[in-house]
């Protein structure tokens, strides 16, 4: 070998063994996580999610899956999910990015929330996805500023993370709670008949229409409109201007029910509100057969294209439950049949109106005859 291959050799392994030290010591080096993504991989996956496990503490875990086309609450025997909700948890998630690096000792993650939700009294939360490709899993903790402590599962670092992550995991959380709408101009009668106390209804009338104005005192004689077109149509024009033709009147509402010697309330008081029927929604859903309504309260809705949806409700302890069937409304059917819907006590207490709301105040009673008083003693 002759002395300048030799060199050559040589210059090659000494590069090579520095670029050697050089990976080995970049290697070492400790990485900056800020700005990265807390699950890199999720991104991609979003799209083929199936499912969403939440675990706190001794409670029982919260799953919402993908069942066909459509998200359910197993927990709530496969009621509908609130999906607005769900996709604002995993846009949150794809979207987390580390902000900074936090604590690994397993003795301070209680600190920040990030301990085994497992664990009795755990106030942290895991979420775990599962899409297409495995698991991915993350211990949301408490808030911090404008972000919020995380850990992911199995792994000892812990984070903060911006935009923060918040999630419930109660199943009452997660169900859709839009139940139906009924639009107040729909409902021809609303029939009530409560647990206790006088059954009604009220029903809507058309109301009646005013008369015309009389055409033949404003309008020009018939020799007038031969001899002066011209001043025919002006006074036409004038006389419309001065009547215009009154506008339609509204439907009312009428009591039926009213007890002898008292006076219905007013149009206004007997129609039903928006508030009462008009996006109707519920706080949670259970089985039925869970509820007693043995002794219901009911109303019955019937609408202009003779469709009927029955309320049938029920005062629990300080909660509201009703059921709801609709014969008629396949869709309504499929979501209610079955099941008892817990409602907050205002729209309860506004579907089950009772009849004494309806009806003109009774006069206060007339006060007690003030006792006369001793006329004074005479004057010596």
């Amino acid at each position: 070998m002759n002395r300048q291959r030799f060199i050559a050799l040589m210059v090659a392994a000494l590069l090579a063994i520095a670029g050697a030290l050089y990976l080995s010591t970049q290697r070492n080096l400790p990485r900056d996580p800020h700005g990265m993504a807390l699950l890199p991989a999720l991104s991609s996956e979003l799209n083929s999610v199936s499912a969403l496990t939440v675990r706190k503490g001794a409670a029982a875990p919260v799953t919402v899956h993908k069942q066909g086309e459509q998200w359910t609450v197993a927990e709530r025997a496969d009621y509908p999910a609130d999906l607005p909700k769900l996709k604002k948890l995993l846009l949150a998630m794809s979207d987390a990015k580390i902000r900074e690096e936090k604590t690994s000792n397993p003795d301070s993650y209680a600190i920040i929330g990030v301990e085994d939700p497992s664990q009795p009294g755990a106030t942290g939360t895991q979420i775990e996805l599962t899409a297409q490709n495995g698991k991915h899993a993350v211990i949301v903790g408490k808030s911090a500023g404008e972000g919020t402590f995380v850990r992911r599962a199995g792994e000892k670092t812990s984070y903060i993370v911006e935009p923060g992550i918040s999630v419930e995991a109660e199943p009452r959380y997660w169900i859709d709670t839009r139940l139906l709408d009924i639009p107040t101009d729909k409902i021809q009668s609303v029939e009530s008949k409560p647990a206790s106390g006088a059954a009604y209804s009220v029903h809507r009338v058309a109301a009646s229409q005013p008369k015309p104005a009389d055409s033949k005192s404003a309008g020009p004689s018939t020799g007038a409109s031969t001899a002066n077109p011209s001043s025919a149509n002006s006074s036409s024009a004038n006389a419309s201007t001065a009547n215009p033709s009154p506008s339609p009147a509204a439907d009312k509402f009428v009591l039926d029910g009213v007890p002898s010697g008292r006076q219905a309330a007013d149009s206004q008081t007997l129609t039903p509100s928006p508030a009462h029927f008009s996006n109707l929604t519920v706080e949670d859903v259970v089985p039925a057969g869970d509820i007693d309504f043995s002794k219901p309260s009911t109303v019955t809705v019937t609408l202009a294209d003779g469709s009927v949806i029955t309320f049938s409700g029920a005062v629990i302890g300080d909660k509201r439950w009703i059921k709801v069937a609709a014969p008629k409304d396949a869709a309504l059917s499929a979501k209610a049949n079955g099941r008892a819907f817990e409602m907050a006590s205002y729209r309860y207490d506004g579907i089950f109106r009772p009849l004494e709301l309806l009806l003109v105040p009774k006069p206060p009673p007339p006060p007690p005859p003030s006792a006369k008083k001793p006329a004074p003693a005479p004057k010596p």
